[in-house]
């Protein structure tokens, strides 16, 4: 069976947090987690961007490098990585089968999202990684990526108001949840979060007598290299929030040295400008003209975006497309301003919000656009973006990365990326 059709049969089973069945599972399969040193890494944006610093950090020190992040953009292998480098369709395909055999017929059946966790936990213990860089998925306290009760490093990247249909509807509430992934004693660095949710992670670090850090941005030089305490470096991924990410992982990282880990802040440099995260603040050429692409999906990352656009002083042109979800009016309050021009598209194969209904929204929300319309495909409003631009428009692409995704892994053969 495929990737796809294997990962289908438990889609039905849909978002169902909880512990007891990746337990289970993991434990059919001989526990593979218990084996692999982690850092676990949760919070609202930026989760994905410190995976990757540390991912590229850890495998310019040396060091067997396993990352698991969720969503893929293109492809499920996206999701599973050693040394940066996705695991084979092949491998994947064999370890999924594994695992379905595994499944006795009798036991509460997992979700496709634990299916695909536990291949990660499979494969990096079969490859004998030294680390494992785990992203949460959804929350944390009852995340299936929340299994291992020692974690080199917990990171919170970041908090804001997502994801309240399974966590709960106030932020005190998500961030209870998010800190669900501490554990006692192991050292938790926190990032860039509300100050009316900083006593429940206190509370909670101070319960699990956890060591930790409350950490500051990094900043900018004068020569636009980026300083963290006593380490310059090049940011290779746009946007504010990278300033903040890359101080994370930098924290992190500092925790390893400490532990005896072998790396140099010639790693941490190196390892950092070599880093890749794509459809974050992404420069992509089209046909000769540079589009930008971002899935900025919650207000809080729509606000980053905002900012790193205003940077530009250009106006846009949006093409947007948004799960249904989603904070429509908040995402749109954050990213249209007069003189923008949007154009509304489905996300394809995903609960996508109507894109005539996101119009009327977008009209009420921000009156002075030069324009409001709706195309069928992401490519359609491309083309369209295209012809009618002019040299002080900039088009982006935002608003889901399963948009982002869909963009990436359907592109004619005569694009590349920037």
């Amino acid at each position: 069976m495929s990737i796809n059709s294997t990962l289908q049969s438990f889609q039905r089973f849909g978002v169902h947090l909880g512990l007891e069945r990746i337990k289970i599972l993991l434990d059919q399969l001989n526990n593979p987690h218990q084996h692999i040193p982690i850092i676990h890494v949760g919070g609202t944006n930026g989760k994905g961007s410190v995976c990757a610093y540390l991912s590229s950090i850890l495998t310019e020190a040396g060091y067997k490098v396993g990352r698991y992040t969720s969503p893929h953009l293109i492809d499920w292998t996206e999701r599973i990585c050693i040394n940066n480098q996705p695991i084979s369709k092949t491998e994947l395909e064999t370890i999924l089968i594994k695992i379905k055999h595994s499944i006795h017929f009798n036991q509460d059946i997992p979700t496709q999202f634990e299916i695909i966790t536990a291949a990660a936990w499979v494969y990096f213990a079969q490859e004998n990684v030294d680390i494992a860089i785990i992203e949460v998925g959804l929350g944390g306290r009852l995340d299936a990526t929340n299994v291992c009760d020692r974690p080199l490093a917990t990171i919170i990247t970041s908090l804001s108001r997502e994801h309240w249909q399974q966590l709960g509807p106030t932020i005190q509430d998500i961030a209870r949840e998010k800190a669900g992934i501490f554990k006692s004693k192991c050292p938790v660095i926190m990032g860039d979060v509300p100050d009316e949710v900083k006593p429940v992670f206190e509370s909670r670090i101070k319960a699990l007598n956890c060591p930790n850090i409350w950490v500051n941005s990094a900043s900018y030089t004068d020569n636009n290299l980026a300083i963290y305490q006593d380490i310059k470096y090049d940011l290779p991924l746009f946007g504010k929030m990278q300033l903040n990410n890359s101080a994370l992982a930098i924290e992190a990282i500092k925790i390893l040295q400490k532990k005896g880990w072998k790396i140099t802040n010639h790693h941490i440099r190196q390892g950092i400008k070599n880093t890749q995260w794509l459809g974050r603040v992404q420069w992509f050429k089209w046909r000769d003209h540079f589009i930008l692409l971002d899935g900025a999906h919650n207000p809080a990352a729509a606000k980053a975006l905002r900012h790193y656009i205003d940077s530009l002083g250009k106006s846009i042109i949006w093409i947007i497309g948004i799960l249904s979800t989603k904070e429509h009016d908040k995402v749109f309050q954050e990213l249209l301003r007069e003189n923008d021009s949007l154009y509304l598209v489905p996300v394809p194969a995903h609960s996508t919000a109507n894109p005539s209904e996101l119009a009327i929204l977008a009209a009420t929300i921000c009156p002075k656009l030069t324009q409001i319309k709706t195309q069928k495909t992401v490519f359609s409003a491309l083309e369209e973006a295209i012809n009618s631009k002019n040299s002080d428009q900039i088009i982006v692409i935002a608003g889901s990365l399963y948009l982002i995704g869909h963009f990436l892994g359907n592109l004619p053969s005569d694009t590349s990326k920037g």
